[in-house]
């Protein structure tokens, strides 16, 4: 979520995607909750034309479907990277109604694109709602079983339809249980923040924590970074959805969603690698290989016919999360004080972006992906 346009406050493409490359991250794909939402033709060419004018990194735009714009599937396939759906109210952003979801899946399915799911319910959200004075409230307002509900909602509507399906951000046990009876064409991702940080944990501030899906328990953080390791979850992401420390610090009840982790994601797991937590392989089929596959773009691995993406990494370089040293417009981070390795260098198509941890290219270097 680079916020731009809209929210250029918080983040925009320059930061956002110079947060990114720092992180040993080649290539971004954004989200539609911006002002105006990306829903039509006309915003998804205006966002590629500012990312384009912008970013440092290689971008992807993803086109929201929502209740109106269903029939125009197949015009905004001709320029957007993907489609992405919420089924539940998020920030900044209208939800598609359940009852519209099969026929926005056959028309998606028409088009060759993946579609991507914020999936809570939004009527499982509405009967839970309570007051959130802190992090456990948040939690207890979207309950394990709206996103539940909302992923068995999601297989019903796609059986016999014939399209590639990513459930975002996958936040509880219970997801992952229905999900093992997904088929081939339905993958998952989880965050760093809902596979290393519960709800029991201790916090400096509860309201920087305040995220859609929720932070949850500690048997929920567990189970997602055990199915992390054992190769059941496609996709490590970031979500990246950051908001100033003003917006943050205030009451609970009062901040808005979302928390930075773009340039984090790639440096945190690189220390479990170094712990022997997490095989290599694992952490290279999580953010390389399987992103690349399901975006269908030229990334990925270091092959004849593909973009010469990679990083260099020290591993014994390892330092701790300040940040005073990342790049992202917020300028805070939920992972102050966590070990972490950040890679040296970033070449993306072959062509050097960071040389010991300084840019090489102006803005506008990333190239559009995925249309």
């Amino acid at each position: 979520h680079f916020r731009d346009p809209g929210f250029t406050d918080k983040e925009d493409f320059s930061t956002g995607s110079l947060a990114a490359a720092f992180g040993g991250i080649s290539c971004v794909f954004d989200m539609p909750n911006t002002v105006p939402n990306t829903t039509n033709t006309q915003e998804v060419s205006d966002k590629i034309i500012t990312a384009g004018k912008k970013s440092y990194t290689d971008y992807g735009i993803y086109a929201a479907v929502i209740d109106d714009n269903i029939k125009e599937i197949k015009n905004l396939a001709k320029n957007c990277s993907g489609f992405k759906i919420y089924l539940g109210s998020t920030t900044n952003f209208f939800y598609l109604e359940k009852k519209y979801l099969k026929d926005a899946l056959f028309n998606i399915s028409k088009t060759n694109k993946i579609v991507l799911f914020h999936a809570e319910d939004e009527q499982c959200i509405n009967q839970h709602k309570i007051e959130e004075k802190n992090i456990i409230d948040h939690f207890l307002s979207r309950p394990a079983q709206c996103e539940e509900i909302s992923i068995k909602d999601i297989l019903t509507a796609s059986k016999n339809i014939n399209t590639n399906i990513h459930i975002c951000h996958l936040s509880t046990f219970e997801g992952l249980e229905v999900l093992k009876n997904r088929t081939a064409n339905i993958s998952c991702g989880v965050t760093p923040h809902h596979s290393l940080i519960s709800a029991e944990d201790k916090f400096k501030s509860e309201s920087l924590l305040k995220v859609n899906p929720p932070i949850r328990t500690r048997f929920d953080k567990e189970a997602l970074f055990k199915n992390i390791q054992n190769g059941f979850i496609d996709v490590l992401e970031s979500d990246h959805a950051p908001h100033t420390l003003d917006e943050k610090n205030v009451d609970f009840e009062n901040a808005p969603s979302g928390l930075p982790g773009v340039e984090t994601m790639f440096p945190l797991f690189l220390f479990f690698v170094k712990r022997e937590i997490l095989p290599i392989k694992r952490l290279i089929s999580l953010l390389c290989e399987r992103p690349a596959e399901l975006m269908q773009i030229p990334k990925g691995k270091i092959e004849v016919g593909r973009d010469a993406d990679f990083i260099v990494v020290d591993l014994k370089d390892e330092t701790k999360i300040k940040p005073d040293r990342l790049h992202s417009k917020c300028g805070w981070s939920p992972y102050e004080g966590w070990p972490a390795i950040f890679p040296s260098h970033l070449f993306i198509r072959g062509k050097k972006l960071i040389e010991d941890n300084e840019i090489q290219v102006s803005q506008g270097f990333g190239e559009f992906v995925g249309a």
